[in-house]
C-alpha cells in the first residue's frame, strides 16, 4: 500500500464514522452497508504493516525548434535530452554516497533508473518516475528524490546571482555539475528550452540565450572548485541541518559550511569541538561570490598543537 492509498483510507474511515453517527438506528440497511465498509477499511489499515513511499517524479517539458507544438517532438532530440537529464540525476544521486571519479561508469547506476511513465502535454515532454524494484517504506530515503531536487536547484542557481549558484553547486560533485552542463548543451545545440517540475517546484528556461548563459556559468572557469586542508577547531556542529562552524588557526576566521552525505553521523563531530584538528573541505567559488565550504571527511579526533 502506498502512502496515497493509506491516506485515502484514513480519510474515508473518518468520513464513514461521521456518516454512521448521523444515521438513525432504525435505518438498518444504510447503517449496515456503511458499517460493513468501515470494517473492511479497518482491516485494510490493520494489515498495512508498511506504508510505501511514493516514487520520486519529475515533469520535463520542452519548447523550441525540435518541438512541434503539443503534437510531438523529434525523436532524436527527445532521446538525447532525456538521456542527458537522467545521466545528470544518476551522477547527482551516486555522488551522495561517495565522490565520483572523473571518468568511467557511474557507480551503482542501476539503482538510479528513471522510467518514462507518460507524455506531458501543453508543450511537449515526458513524465519520469524513479524505478522501484521493490516496495519502499515511507520512512526509507530516496537518493533519486534528493538528486532530482539538487539537479533542479542547480539549474535554478544558474539563473540567479553568483552566491545563489554557489549555494546550489557547493554540495554537487564536479562530475554531476558537468552532466547538468551537458544537458543544457544538448538544449542549446538544438535551439530548445525546457521546464523542470519537481513537485510544486518549477524551473523554466524561456529562451535559448538564457540556456547558453547557464552553460557559461557552469563552466570550470566560472564555477571553481578545489580541495583544501584547514587546521583549526570546530566551534559547533548541527547534525540535523548538517552544518558546521570552524575556526581556522592561521587567521582566526570562523567559516561556515555543509557536511557531505559521505559522513554518516555528523553528531560524532561534536565529540571533537574546540580540539585542534585538520579538516578536508571542498571550496566552491562562483565569479565574485564568497566561497562555500563542504566538509568531505570526518577528521582525526585529536592533533598535537
Amino acid at each position: 500500500m502506498n502512502r496515497g492509498e493509506y491516506l485515502h483510507l484514513l480519510a474515508e474511515r473518518t468520513a464513514l464514522g461521521q456518516m454512521i453517527a448521523d444515521i438513525p438506528e432504525e435505518d438498518v440497511l444504510d447503517r449496515s452497508s456503511m458499517v460493513s465498509r468501515l470494517k473492511t477499511i479497518e482491516e485494510a489499515l490493520a494489515g498495512a504493516t508498511a506504508v510505501e513511499r511514493e516514487p520520486a517524479n519529475v515533469r520535463l517539458t520542452f519548447k523550441g525548434r525540435p518541438v512541434i507544438g503539443s503534437y510531438g517532438i523529434f525523436a532524436e532530440f527527445g532521446m538525447k535530452a532525456v538521456n542527458a537529464f537522467t545521466e545528470s540525476v544518476a551522477a547527482m544521486a551516486a555522488s551522495l554516497t561517495a565522490p565520483l571519479a572523473a571518468m568511467g561508469p557511474i557507480p551503482n547506476r542501476e539503482q538510479y533508473q528513471l522510467l518514462i511513465t507518460s507524455t506531458a502535454l501543453g508543450s511537449f515532454g515526458f513524465e519520469l518516475e524513479e524505478h522501484r524494484p521493490r516496495p519502499w517504506a515511507a520512512s526509507e530515503s530516496s537518493g533519486v528524490a534528493m538528486a532530482l531536487s539538487r539537479t533542479q536547484a542547480l539549474l535554478r542557481g544558474t539563473q540567479g546571482t553568483d552566491d545563489e549558484l554557489a549555494d546550489s553547486a557547493a554540495e554537487a560533485d564536479r562530475r554531476a555539475v558537468d552532466k547538468v552542463r551537458g544537458f543544457l548543451e544538448t538544449l542549446a545545440e538544438n535551439e530548445a528550452v525546457c521546464t523542470v517540475e519537481v513537485g510544486d517546484s518549477v524551473v523554466r528556461f524561456t529562451d535559448v540565450g538564457q540556456v547558453r548563459t547557464s552553460i557559461v556559468r557552469l563552466s570550470q572557469e566560472n564555477l571553481r572548485e578545489e580541495t583544501e586542508h584547514l587546521r583549526g577547531e570546530f566551534q559547533g556542529v548541527l547534525p540535523k541541518s548538517r552544518a558546521f562552524e570552524f575556526r581556522v588557526a592561521d587567521t582566526s576566521q570562523v567559516i561556515k559550511g555543509k557536511i557531505s552525505p559521505t559522513i554518516v553521523d555528523p553528531d560524532e563531530l561534536n565529540g571533537i569541538l574546540h580540539e585542534s584538528t585538520v579538516i578536508k573541505v571542498m571550496v566552491t567559488r562562483v565569479g565574485s561570490g564568497r566561497p562555500r565550504y563542504l566538509l568531505l571527511e570526518a577528521p582525526p579526533r585529536r592533533l598535537n598543537s
